[in-house]
């Protein structure tokens, strides 16, 4: 989940330059960039960024901007944060990611990061942590029982962060996603308070990860743990990471092209929709206690 709390990286000087030329579209036209620095003319031509009225499809994955061009999987601006709107993303295998004073961006990253529920990688000391708090009473794992709460925690700022993606409309938006039964959160609890937990997408058979926090050692990586349990257990395959990090790498989770990953997304969210309810987490497997 890029997104073990997704941090929003150093914007390129390309970036920037595509975000105000955003910010100042008007809804009929497309963005024409000449980004300041200027790039040499063999580095980018000159880019077209499709800014989405509510009711225009997404353009092809294809046309998304690319590494060398300095914002890797942006795809366009605009559209609104509509449910119906974001089940059509996920289920194309794009989603929005913008800061506070930008308009929403959609992207569309490749190479894809994805973690196969088989090759979750649980350290020497992660596996005797989950022996300890499975056997604790002190500890609870859960899901769905405080989904705003998580989504709340998750837009905290880091430390060394001066704010955060998770924007007030996003957990409006993801909010409502919850309601309608496409949005669900893990959550991690000690002595009755919340210490960690995750949140995540998921339409048919595929999870979308989404963003994570920790207030205690572990906290995000034993909600983590629970839910590859459960997902394993459901027939689950794979969660859907979005960009790479070493955090994500150390847990097993590898790159995959963009049309590998979609291909995944098209069969995964055709199938029937896993039973997500609100319920106690318990951990029953043996599987990932040995170290790996």
């Amino acid at each position: 989940m890029p997104r073990p709390g997704r941090q929003k990286p150093s914007i390129t000087p390309v970036e920037r330059c595509l975000h105000r030329q955003a910010c100042a579209l008007k809804p009929e036209s497309h963005a024409r960039v000449d980004p300041s620095p200027k790039p040499s003319r063999s580095f980018m031509p000159r880019i077209r960024l499709p800014f989405l009225e509510p009711d225009e499809p997404f353009p092809p994955t294809s046309r998304a901007l690319t590494a060398a061009q300095g914002a890797n999987g942006l795809l366009a601006a605009g559209a609104d944060l509509s449910t119906d709107r974001l089940v059509d993303a996920y289920s194309r295998g794009i989603f929005p990611w913008f800061s506070e004073g930008e308009p929403i961006l959609w992207w569309s990253p490749s190479p894809r990061m994805v973690l196969q529920l088989a090759d979750f990688k649980v350290s020497r000391s992660l596996a005797k942590t989950i022996r300890r708090c499975s056997t604790d009473p002190a500890w609870r794992f859960t899901m769905n029982h405080a989904f705003g709460q998580v989504i709340s925690a998750c837009a905290e700022p880091r430390d060394g962060q001066a704010g955060t993606w998770i924007v007030p409309d996003m957990q409006q938006a993801y909010g409502r996603l919850h309601q309608a039964g496409h949005a669900h959160s893990i959550e991690s609890w000690c002595e009755g308070e919340l210490v960690g937990g995750l949140y995540c997408v998921s339409i048919g058979g595929m999870v979308f990860g989404e963003s994570m926090f920790s207030r205690r050692t572990d906290a995000s990586k034993l909600a983590l743990a629970h839910l590859v349990e459960w997902l394993l257990q459901c027939g689950a395959k794979v969660i859907d990471c979005q960009q790479n990090t070493r955090h994500l790498a150390s847990l097993g989770a590898r790159e995959m092209p963009r049309d590998e990953f979609e291909t995944w997304v098209s069969g995964c969210t055709r199938q029937a929709s896993l039973p997500w309810c609100k319920q106690e987490l318990k951990w029953q497997s043996r599987q990932h206690d040995q170290a790996q």
